[in-house]
Order: C-alpha cells, then sequence, then structure tokens
C-alpha cells in the first residue's frame, strides 16, 4: 500500500485563489479609468503574472509587482502615486488575511494521520507560505514540509529520493493536474485529483491527459478516507 500520503496545500487544504480573484477585481475598478474594457485590463494582468512567475516565482510578492507593472503599462504611466499606495496595501492585506482552512480538512487530517505518514508539498515564496502553514495550525499533521519553487518531475523525483520512498507508493492529493497529477503519476507514483473552481487557468494548462492506472478523482476532500480504505481492501 502507500508509505506516504502527500497533500497540495493552497486550493487543496484551503482557500487560495479567491483571494487573488477578489484582488484582481479591485485592480480593475482602480484601472477603468485608463482602461474602460474590464476583460482587457484583467487579460493584460494575467499575461504579466504569468511571465513573471518565471522571475518572481508564485506567491502574493510576485502577483503584488505584476499588478505594479501592468498597472503602469495600462495607465502607460500616468497612474497616481495614490493608487500605487494602494495597490501595494491591496499585497499586504493578502499577506495578512487569515487563512482560510476549508471546513472538512482538520477532521480528515486527523483521521488519516492515525494510520498513514503525510507530506505537505506546496510550492511559493518560502517565508510567505511558512507564515501561511504555522498559522492554519495543521503542521503537527504532517511528517514532512517540504516547499518548493515549482512542482515539476525532477522536482518530485528529488523529493522521493531524498525521503527514500518508493514512487509506486507514494500518493499526492491536489486540485492542479499540471503541478499535483501529471508530474506524479510520469514516476509512476499514484494521484488524486480534487477539481476546484478557483483553481488558477495557469494550472490547468497541460497538453493532453488520458486517465490512467494510480490516477483517482474525487469531488471533495472529505471522500478522500473513503477512497483510501476501498483501495486498501483491493489491495
Amino acid at each position: 500500500m502507500f508509505e506516504m500520503l502527500a497533500f497540495d496545500a493552497d486550493d487543496t487544504l484551503w482557500n487560495n485563489e479567491v483571494y487573488y480573484t477578489r484582488a484582481k477585481e479591485e485592480f480593475t475598478d482602480w484601472l477603468e479609468i485608463y482602461e474602460d474594457d474590464r476583460e482587457q485590463i484583467t487579460l493584460r494582468l494575467d499575461e504579466i503574472e504569468e511571465g513573471n512567475v518565471e522571475i518572481y516565482g508564485y506567491g502574493i510578492k510576485s502577483f503584488t509587482l505584476s499588478m505594479i507593472e501592468a498597472a503602469l503599462q495600462i495607465s502607460r504611466g500616468l497612474i497616481s502615486p495614490e493608487h500605487l499606495e494602494e495597490i501595494i496595501g491591496l499585497g499586504r492585506n493578502m499577506l495578512l488575511t487569515p487563512v482560510e482552512i476549508f471546513p472538512e480538512t482538520e477532521a480528515v487530517l486527523a483521521a488519516l494521520a492515525r494510520d498513514w505518514e503525510m507530506m505537505l508539498i506546496t510550492k511559493g515564496d518560502v517565508f510567505e507560505q511558512s507564515k501561511k502553514i504555522e498559522r492554519t495550525g495543521l503542521r503537527g499533521y504532517f511528517r514532512h514540509i517540504e516547499i518548493v519553487g515549482e512542482k515539476t518531475t525532477p522536482v518530485y523525483r528529488a523529493l522521493i529520493e531524498r525521503h527514500r520512498l518508493d514512487p509506486q507508493r507514494f500518493l499526492m492529493v491536489g486540485n492542479s493536474l499540471r503541478s499535483d497529477i501529471l508530474p506524479v503519476l510520469e514516476l509512476g507514483g499514484q494521484a488524486v485529483y480534487i477539481p476546484y473552481a478557483n483553481t488558477w487557468a495557469h494550472e490547468h494548462k497541460v497538453d493532453h491527459f488520458d486517465t490512467q492506472d494510480g490516477y483517482y478523482e474525487i469531488e471533495q476532500l472529505g471522500q478522500l478516507p473513503e477512497l483510501l480504505e476501498s483501495l486498501r481492501r483491493v489491495r
């Protein structure tokens, strides 16, 4: 059976993308005085944000820099210092916002921790993600916490080798096909996909995906213990 259950964090165990969505709405409101097409404002911000991931990585600080860059471009450099200050404040408020854990998260982790070794694998800014994990109060359920810059096949391979795990007995649970599911399946591991409505579009960008052995899909985290029990009975 599995020797390690690994979990994604943002939008799998707690809300994350919803805060970005709200911030983008507020950002768009401010920029309408320079561009009356709200969709174009959002598209430009999304393009800049996705491009900046390669430079600044993931997280709220990277997003804040992207908002500033987008504001300068959209306003053609005319944005007021007051609006720039508001954008910086928006990013600061996102960093200080309490983490909203999904209702079923703690009960599921508590139940699984009795029978399984568990790992948390999240990507982003180390300081930012560490603070967020501490604020959730969930750290104690995980034997290992891994914060990585990106979730790719080589990154998962390095983690599995460092922790001396058998890929075939490694199970990853997450809401992103691109980051949580496909790289693990490629290594011969297994994965549980939990679709989430607010997942960033960047995480849905996959060339092609056919379901295969080792792939499972559930509607919400609360169904995970039942899935694992059914798999244990089969094995």
